[in-house]
């Protein structure tokens, strides 16, 4: 049996570690001659208003433009950089400013490169199996050859976040919501175990210069790990991308179902690893946040530690889908800073689409459409204060919170996109975390 190749070196130079990579793997190696290539990077997150901590949330410009000169001496001249950024997908604005901030203008000048955003383009459905079908963005499907660029991450709903998990970027909104569905078999590690399945040939290269505990986003811990991982074979990139972070493939629910889905065994029995050991440079990276379950409340462990009382707030699951799990990272912190050290009176918060509300609670709050659609009749709630926007509208997250009795700061709300400006403050003055890695 051929083993698929992987190969793992240390970033210390621009384009030479990235150079070393692909010739190790050999992950060129089925690039058509004048291939039409679809570069996809991560940008999981951007705003306008603040400079925010990128390293290991986002795919490093270093990296991408690396990347776009191996494939210039390879002779492609057919360049596209695509994504998908997680905004309302009417705002065209902040994709054309992450990509000018990124310097993709200056590799569209410099190279050729075109770059798009795929809110703007067509898609199309393709059947991932099992007569279910997604809406993949038209160009990456058409293109000859793609090239996989994900940030290596720890990821709160997958365990990992890396070559499969960054298609995810390629499906339109309604797609999205679809994959965070509440079918416990069906869920969004099954679906997400198939985003490759229909695509043109795939290199991945994943980028560790900079990794990320607890991600996907800025709130994560983040870490200076200067390694790259590469092979032709995605599944393959994955689970040694995987060990990387300190999870055995095994162990991550997607790269399961993958390796069941393609005859694959989970280990690394079918892998030539080639470079630097796994096991003397794999660091764990936690990506589960704990929760705390007591008589006075359920909720995240730091506010618990806090000391509030009276609050059930359930622990999200995989239906919870990205709209609002970047809400409601903001709905703890303004519960956590309204806490004035009285205890609330059984007050419950419900999120994703199959959570059921816990009889004996006096205020139930329904965070998104979903939600409220799936409890509206529920006899167990005794107030029911239904969010039922999709994505819910921050001033009617205030409004439902005040109705609850949590005495929330509006201006949290109203200055919501200078929130993740505050995290910057972690990593000012270390020089490991290098603002130039996303500049060209």
């Amino acid at each position: 049996m051929d083993k698929h190749v992987v190969s793992i070196v240390r970033y210390e130079k621009p384009l030479e570690s990235v150079r070393k990579a692909v010739e190790l793997s050999n992950g060129l190696k089925n690039l058509p001659n004048k291939a039409r290539v679809f570069i996809k990077p991560n940008i999981v997150f951007w705003t306008k208003a603040v400079p925010f901590p990128k390293w290991g949330v986002i795919t490093t410009s270093r990296v991408i433009e690396d990347m776009v000169i191996l494939l210039k001496e390879y002779g492609i001249d057919d360049i596209t950089i695509g994504e998908g950024i997680v905004a309302d997908p009417k705002d065209t604005e902040t994709p054309a400013h992450a990509f000018h901030t990124l310097g993709y203008e200056t590799l569209r000048q410099r190279y050729g490169v075109n770059y798009i955003n795929i809110m703007e383009r067509p898609f199309e459905k393709v059947d991932i199996g099992e007569g279910i079908e997604l809406r993949f963005n038209t160009d990456i499907l058409h293109s000859d050859f793609i090239v996989d660029l994900p940030a290596m991450k720890a990821h709160n709903q997958t365990v990992v976040s890396l070559g499969i998990k960054n298609l995810k970027g390629m499906i339109d909104i309604p797609s999205r919501k679809k994959c965070h569905n509440a079918d416990p078999e069906k869920d969004l590690n099954f679906y997400i175990a198939r985003l490759a399945d229909k695509m043109p040939p795939i290199f991945t290269l994943i980028d560790g210069i900079y990794t990320l505990e607890r991600g996907p986003g800025f709130d994560g811990k983040m870490k200076r790990s200067n390694l790259l991982v590469a092979s032709a074979d995605i599944l393959s990139a994955d689970k040694v991308g995987a060990k990387l972070l300190g999870r055995e493939p095994k162990d991550v629910p997607h790269l399961v179902h993958a390796a069941r889905n393609h005859n694959r065994p989970i280990d690394f029995s079918d892998l030539d690893i080639i470079g630097l050991n796994p096991d003397e440079v794999a660091s764990v990276h936690e990506y589960d946040f704990p929760y705390s379950y007591t008589e006075d409340g359920i909720m995240p462990v730091p506010l618990a530690k806090q000391g509030l009382k009276g609050l059930y707030y359930q622990k999200y699951d995989l239906t919870m889908c990205t709209y609002c799990s970047s809400l409601n990272g903001l709905i703890l912190s303004a519960i956590r800073y309204a806490w004035k050290g009285e205890p609330w009176d059984k007050i419950e918060v419900l999120t994703g689409k199959k959570m059921k509300p816990t009889p004996g609670m006096k205020k139930t709050i329904l965070v998104g459409k979903c939600m409220y659609q799936a409890n509206k009749d529920n006899p167990d709630i005794q107030e029911m204060i239904p969010i039922k926007g999709c994505p819910p509208d921050p001033k009617e997250v205030i409004t439902a919170l005040h109705q609850a009795g949590i005495d929330a700061n509006p201006a949290l709300f109203d200055q919501v996109d200078q929130l993740p400006g505050l995290f910057m403050s972690r990593y000012q003055g270390n020089p490991e975390f290098d603002e130039s890695f996303f500049r060209i």
